[in-house]
């Protein structure tokens, strides 16, 4: 489905709340914005922050198109080299190289200069920056970490860990009292990836997970058997829930729910279908992914969505202005809040709803990760290289003994995947 909403400033005025200050009062022109927020909540979020910077430049002429999210994607590369909006959402890091090496996208690395973006935005710096530039600009993203059963954990005398030795001390108490550590489905491949990233990321840091997942490191490397030994000891002690290729997410959330399993690696969007299910805030607690390598800052996945301004677009001061307005503090807490996006700002000097999950995470995304985002396994590496490594890390969890073929098949995946 696609469609077209032309914004006037007379039509419009009247929508606008205090969302954010003046940052390009007076601008005049056009504004041609591309849109792939179709759901209903996602596009009348984005549609009334439009209508806002709207009402603070009645004199600029803005156009906006909504284009179904799946139907964007193979869209995107013919629209940024033919007739380029000023505007376009899309996603970070390695879901933006293609576009950023076909010069598609512009550099707003000046953007990026000074307190009010580089400073407030640094956590999500790195996820936007490739060759030394950054190409887009972050309005939204959600935290991962280990939500866990708050009422088990007190019932068998457990604190949240924050080493690898407290983690694994902790689970063996929980197998001892003949219940599960932790709850996965990995029917569908990218849960797996996520346990791979923070072990990964945990045991060899930030910058050796996105290395490797660009081709640059080898899988069949002492590096990354080192990952998979750290993995290896919580599958020997029988971690997690039996059976867990046969399940998807959705469907390991009742051993969680029922105190069959104590924790679940997992984003935010969890925590909704947890309480669905009848779990309380005083049941159900997150704590971040604990430290494994002592000296690796601790880097976390947090999937980010973006502003981008295509090279070929015609109108770029009038898109920077705007780029600045969606990541002020005011319009980044307005959108995320939890009648419209109901996820994470992230402008540093933003607020959250008072909602214990979004101010933990906020509060970790924002000062507590130094390492650096990262935007989940499959979206951080190419697509046929995520679903070969998915697909080896799900046999590993059922045959851990296959480790040595699964990374030599890995690495001939990779040589040439990458080399294409």
């Amino acid at each position: 489905m696609r469609s077209m909403l032309k914004t006037s400033a007379a039509a419009l005025a009247f929508f606008a709340t205090a969302t954010g200050g003046a940052f390009a009062d007076g601008l005049t022109g056009d504004l041609k914005i591309f849109l792939d927020t179709s759901n209903p909540a996602p596009r009348a979020t984005m549609e009334k922050m439009i209508a806002d910077f709207q009402a603070e430049n009645p004199d600029l002429n803005i156009e906006t198109t909504v284009i179904d999210r799946e139907a964007y994607k193979t869209q995107i590369r013919n629209f940024l080299t033919a007739n380029a909006p000023d505007v376009a959402t899309w996603y970070a890091a390695n879901r933006m190289r293609p576009y950023v090496e076909a010069g598609l996208f512009e550099d707003v690395s000046d953007l990026w200069d000074g307190t009010e973006i580089g400073e407030n935005l640094a956590s999500t710096k790195g996820a936007l920056t490739i060759d030394g530039k950054q190409w887009g600009v972050p309005y939204t993203y959600y935290q991962w970490g280990v939500y866990y059963r708050k009422d088990i954990f007190d019932e068998l005398g457990l604190s949240e860990p924050t080493t690898w030795e407290e983690e694994k001390a902790n689970c063996q108490k929980i197998i001892d009292a003949g219940k599960k550590c932790y709850t996965i489905g990995t029917k569908f491949l990218w849960t797996a990836g996520g346990w791979f990233d923070y072990l990964n990321m945990r045991t060899n840091g930030f910058d050796f997970h996105m290395d490797l997942l660009q081709g640059k490191e080898k899988w069949d490397s002492e590096k990354v058997r080192a990952t998979f030994a750290n993995w290896r000891e919580l599958i020997d002690m029988g971690a997690f829930i039996d059976n867990h290729q046969t399940y998807s997410w959705q469907e390991a959330l009742p051993f969680i729910v029922k105190g069959d399993a104590a924790a679940y690696l997992m984003g935010n969007f969890a925590v909704a279908p947890l309480r669905d299910a009848g779990l309380t805030d005083d049941q159900l607690d997150f704590y971040q992914f604990v430290e494994i390598t002592p000296g690796i800052e601790m880097a976390e996945d947090a999937p980010t969505d973006t502003f981008h301004i295509p090279a070929n677009a015609q109108n770029k001061d009038n898109a920077r202005e705007f780029l600045k307005y969606v990541v002020s503090p005011d319009v980044q807490t307005w959108i995320n809040d939890g009648k419209n996006l109901g996820q994470l700002p992230v402008n540093a000097k933003s607020s959250v709803d008072q909602d214990k999950f979004l101010e933990q995470g906020f509060e970790m995304l924002s000062t507590n990760s130094p390492g650096g985002v990262a935007q989940f396994f499959d979206r951080d590496a190419p697509a046929e290289m995520a679903k070969v490594a998915m697909e080896g890390m799900q046999e590993f969890m059922v045959k851990p003994d296959n480790l040595d073929k699964i990374l030599a098949r890995l690495d001939r995946s990779a040589k040439r995947i990458y080399k294409d």
